[in-house]
């Protein structure tokens, strides 16, 4: 069909007006890019382990069970936030057939939508269970399901660098709020503090380029008292008046309590308190040292990962800190759950080469491209080259990976709100990733059967 350009149609039309219309265009939306991930995924098994079912009274929601998993996928793969997405789809006749919907003239408005989703799939989230299934329907486009590749890396949350002085801060702004108005409902007059003298220093200390010891201890001691204040006057007024809240309000009362405590330990003895809170409103986040030259620490979840022939599976996932050193023998298991198949090849980062792991991998003849330990083989030259080949793929295709999940699905700052979300947003951008090469798998296949 000739391409034109609409101010130069001399006649009427009308988009989908016919079901020939409408198949012409499911047949293109099929041959791009998203129409690859929709036929890669295995849709009905997706909607029955994340338990989605449509209600049998009352107003039923405008995406069905499909449509919700489908709205997710298309998330990290248009990398928009939720406003974005769902002005995308009112436009969009692709995204209206992967997410099994079609609007017609209508709009959607409510882009809130997205994250009442998001909350419900996280509540049903089983990754081991998901994983299965993703592997049984991709199965026969995955070759060398003997050999994996094994590394970790954090995707960070969306989160501003964590200070001691806009820890406090944040805590102090939050709490003095939440009094102001529990005193305005109660009739209760509210506790004279030296909050605006102290908030006005905080956003002058915040706009200086150069934050000298000189300027962080008084602040710091200040907040710190002024914190102590506050939440003593918290505790007695809701103890004299019984007042009750909600659970996110004492979690986050809680929370403050803590960081009051660990705040005080680290300005007076210097020593980094253990499980340290960088943030009241992500109370799970904790400090990842990796060890890096450009980023040192960073705050999100850890996960151990392992790769079947280009494809990503999570082993495990943690907002802590964990050594990743410690989980190659659940690894193995798990690839080995997955594929059926025993282990043969396993290619990995010096941290997993532990004596224990060099036990285990030998024990069960598993050839690995670790560091030779002891006196050198007649052979080792060559098995020298070898290993450096392995090596060098491990770091392309595992590490490029991370990198191509972080910079165009949607991973490179996590944005969702609470701690299921955040792990279902991860496990949606990985497979994303995936189930686009899957796509282009089958679809080599099949033009290969064509010719």
């Amino acid at each position: 069909m000739k391409l034109q350009r609409i101010s130069e149609f001399q006649h009427e039309f009308s988009f989908l007006s016919s079901q020939e219309n409408l198949d012409s265009f499911y047949a293109r939306f099929l041959q791009s890019d998203l129409g690859k991930i929709y036929v890669a995924l295995p849709w009905d098994s997706l909607v029955e382990r994340l338990n989605i079912k449509e209600k049998q009274s009352g107003s039923k929601m405008i995406f069905s069970p499909r449509g919700r998993i489908g709205l997710m996928f298309l998330k990290h793969y248009s990398c928009c936030s939720d406003k974005k997405l769902i002005e995308q789809l009112n436009g969009n006749i692709d995204y209206q057939f992967f997410c099994d919907i079609h609007l017609g003239f209508n709009r959607l408005t409510n882009f809130k939508i997205v994250s009442q989703i998001r909350c419900e799939l996280a509540a049903n989230l089983d990754i081991d269970a998901l994983e299965k299934d993703l592997f049984l329907h991709w199965k026969p486009y995955i070759d060398s399901k003997n050999q994996i590749t094994v590394d970790a890396t954090c995707y960070e949350s969306e989160l501003r660098y964590p200070t001691p002085q806009k820890l406090l801060w944040e805590a102090v702004d939050w709490l003095y709020k939440e009094l102001k108005k529990t005193c305005k409902i109660v009739g209760v007059k509210m506790l004279r503090s030296k909050y605006l003298k102290w908030k006005k220093r905080y956003i002058g200390f915040s706009k200086m380029r150069r934050k000298t010891t000189k300027k962080r201890k008084p602040l710091t001691r200040a907040l710190l008292h002024l914190l102590e204040k506050l939440l003593n006057f918290e505790s007695q007024l809701r103890k004299s008046h019984k007042l009750s809240f909600t659970v996110g309000y004492y979690r986050r009362v809680a929370t403050i309590k803590t960081v009051l405590e660990q705040q005080r330990s680290y300005f007076e003895t210097g020593v980094s308190p253990k499980n340290r809170i960088v943030s009241i409103a992500k109370d799970y986040i904790r400090p990842i040292v990796r060890g890096k030259e450009v980023k040192p620490v960073e705050f999100g979840a850890k996960v151990n990962k392992l790769q079947i022939d280009g494809i990503n599976f999570i082993e495990h996932l943690s907002f802590n800190a964990f050594n990743e050193g410690t989980r190659l023998q659940s690894t193995v298991y798990k690839a080995q759950s997955l594929t059926k198949t025993k282990l043969k090849i396993l290619v990995a980062d010096a941290i997993y080469a532990t004596n224990k792991n060099r036990n285990f991998v030998t024990k069960h003849d598993i050839q690995t491209d670790f560091k030779r330990k002891g006196k050198l083989p007649k052979n080792y030259k060559e098995e020298k080259k070898l290993k450096a080949i392995i090596t060098k793929e491990r770091a392309t295709r595992l590490e490029g990976s991370f990198g191509k999940e972080k910079e165009y699905y949607h991973l490179k700052r996590v944005k969702a709100k609470t701690k299921a979300t955040e792990t279902l947003w991860i496990f949606f951008g990985i497979h994303t990733a995936n189930a686009l090469e899957i796509g282009r798998r089958i679809q080599h296949s099949q033009a290969q059967i064509a010719a």
